[in-house]
């Protein structure tokens, strides 16, 4: 699948789509159509609540949902990709056409989407000399064997063929990127070779640099914005006079970073702006509709200047539709506009009730096993000469404990750790002595002429979504010196978290004697009749959460969430267990509450300036 020998692709052969669009009016089926979108991500929802949610959008007004497809998530090691489960795509098309939705599939292969990596594998990204997101050959031959497993499975799924989708993006916000046009027709030649032949479209920033790199000629230019609807309508129609104004994201919320507030958005600001979109005749997905969360270790991370700055486990977002799919104020401000803008003959859904939530009440711990004498114990070792990248371990995310036995001389020694990504712990002879950010970072330990035991626990943080540093490595990616001297003989321990067993979790809580501020901890949750709750670690610093089977989540006490969203299908009925990988200080007990601890809010709405 060269760049040079793709054959020029034409269209006109493949059955009319469902959705086109002239004179700036989008059609459905030859008829005018304004599309009401909003995004609902099935890897961010438990599957058993997948029907719920997307009732909940029906019951907004809206008329499509939209989802990103995370290649990631499908194809966790090379050759290993799943439809299945929770990776069922085609269940989750079928359930919203059943509930009365079109659905817009975004395949990326890029998705952004504050998710790890911006959904492209780590062992892609990780693969020395890959140049991600360009016609680098290499690249666009694994995208094209990605492609060949997800693609046809979409076509299968179009309207034309009796299905619910009607529209698929081309790439994602490439504009924001980089100016690789062949690669960008690359793509949505790869689109239409695998049988794609409804509406295509692409999606950028509403500025003219943006435009500029993103869009592709003879394909529909959308934006992507949270203000001054009537500046992006401006450009797009100043550029596709003959195309119809689409925002395929309204930020009407926002996402959070660890250390930072809860971002917010007015119920009455994010309808204004939406109700400019409909007077200006245009067609809007709300992002998001539904935001769900970040289980397991998912979360991705921005990066601004020197500072990495992580996505917490809740993707809530301020969406209509809370991380719990409580109904919102903004859910029915928005859900008034748009029957104001479909007039007296849209149909009305009744509005379901909120989700049931179990009876607030506290749980004692149980320590197990401490943290260094468990990580030791349930790990085997690698050996190598420097330290060892995530990427080189094969291991995407979690932890790496690192572990090598340096000479100091007598005195006071500065120890500097170069290239680390995201944070150590150090630990000198089992005894806590430094907390370490990103890049470089340096400790001094007083040396007696002797080796010492040198343990740094590093913690993937999450991979970086968007940006120029998407794709970089984690762990200890320069080395470890004395003064000037390199560190040599390093032995690893692979910790990836999200990939344990529930055998693995249940091992390693036990695979050493109690002691110490971290480690392992254990609650019980007994319930004859399992709903969602929110859970609390009061006291608690940082750390994950497992769930009966499941990797619920991280958690930490820099905020702002201070719960942990647990749905109801990730319990059952009798006893469950709560078992916590605590990394830094034991609280007494956990709580499980009846609302969400989401942090301190700040009004927030992006703009490009």
């Amino acid at each position: 699948m060269t760049l040079a020998s793709t054959p020029p692709t034409t269209r006109a052969a493949h059955p009319p789509a469902t959705l086109t669009h002239a004179h700036g009016t989008f059609l459905r089926d030859g008829r005018p159509h304004r599309v009401l979108s909003g995004s609902l991500h099935y890897f961010r929802v438990h599957p058993e609540q997948w029907a719920d949610r997307l009732e909940r959008l029906a019951a907004l007004g809206l008329n499509t949902v939209d989802t990103y497809v995370p290649w990631n998530f499908h194809e966790r090691r090379p050759g290993e990709v799943r439809f299945d489960g929770w990776r069922d795509l085609a269940r989750f098309a079928r359930l919203a056409q059943r509930t009365g939705l079109d659905v817009v599939v975004r395949p990326g292969p890029y998705i952004c989407a504050e998710w790890d990596n911006g959904g492209l594998p780590s062992w892609l990204t990780g693969t020395p000399g890959m140049r991600p997101r360009t016609s680098h050959q290499p690249y666009l031959d694994a995208v094209g064997r990605w492609f060949d497993e997800l693609v046809p499975r979409v076509a299968d799924l179009q309207a034309v063929h009796g299905g619910p989708v009607v529209a698929v993006q081309i790439e994602n916000e490439y504009g924001s990127y980089g100016d690789d046009h062949a690669y960008v027709r690359w793509v949505r030649d790869a689109l239409v070779d695998r049988g794609i032949t409804e509406l295509l479209y692409t999606a950028d920033g509403p500025t003219p640099l943006m435009l500029d790199g993103g869009t592709v000629p003879g394909e529909l230019a959308a934006a992507t914005f949270g203000s001054r609807p009537a500046d992006a309508a401006a450009l797009l129609r100043s550029r596709r006079p003959e195309e119809p104004f689409f925002c395929a994201e309204f930020w009407n919320g926002w996402f959070d970073h660890w250390g930072e507030k809860h971002h917010v958005r007015s119920p009455d600001s994010a309808a204004r702006d939406v109700g400019d979109i409909l007077d200006a005749g245009g067609s809007v997905s709300l992002y998001m509709a539904h935001g769900g969360t970040n289980f397991g270790l998912w979360a991705g991370a921005n990066h601004d200047g020197d500072t990495l700055r992580p996505t917490v486990t809740s993707y809530d977002s301020d969406a209509p539709v809370a991380e719990h799919g409580a109904l919102t104020p903004k859910f029915h401000a928005l859900r008034a506009r748009f029957a104001a803008a479909l007039g007296e003959t849209a149909p009305r859904r009744p509005l379901p009730a909120d989700p049931p939530l179990l009876r607030p009440r506290t749980l004692p711990v149980t320590r197990r096993a401490a943290l260094l004498d468990a990580l030791r114990a349930v790990a085997e070792p690698v050996h190598a000469a420097v330290p060892l990248s995530f990427e080189e371990l094969g291991q995407s995310a979690g932890l790496v404990l690192y572990a090598a036995r340096p000479l100091l001389p007598p005195g006071e020694q500065e120890l500097t750790v170069t290239g680390l990504h995201d944070r150590a712990q150090v630990f000198v002879d089992g005894v806590p002595v430094a907390v370490l950010d990103r890049e470089t970072s340096s400790f001094t330990v007083v040396g007696t002429g002797a080796r010492i035991r040198l343990e740094l626990l590093v913690e993937n943080q999450g991979r970086i979504n968007y940006g120029p540093l998407l794709g970089q490595g984690k762990g200890i990616l320069g080395g470890v010196r004395v003064e000037r001297r390199l560190v040599h003989g390093w032995t690893m321990r692979r910790l990836p978290l999200d990939e344990w067993t529930p055998h693995d979790t249940a091992r390693a809580a036990s695979a050493a004697a109690p002691g110490g501020a971290a480690g392992f901890a254990s609650a019980r949750l007994d319930t004859t009749e399992p709903a969602d709750t929110f859970l609390a670690l009061p006291g608690f610093a940082k750390g994950f959460v497992w769930v009966n089977d499941a990797l619920l989540g991280r958690y930490w006490e820099v905020g702002p969430q201070s719960t942990l969203y647990l749905p109801r299908p990730f319990l059952r009925a009798g006893a469950n267990t709560l078992t916590v990988l605590e990394l830094e200080r034991f609280g007494a007990h956990v709580a499980l509450l009846d609302r969400p601890g989401l942090g301190p809010a700040e009004e927030y709405v992006e703009t490009f300036d």
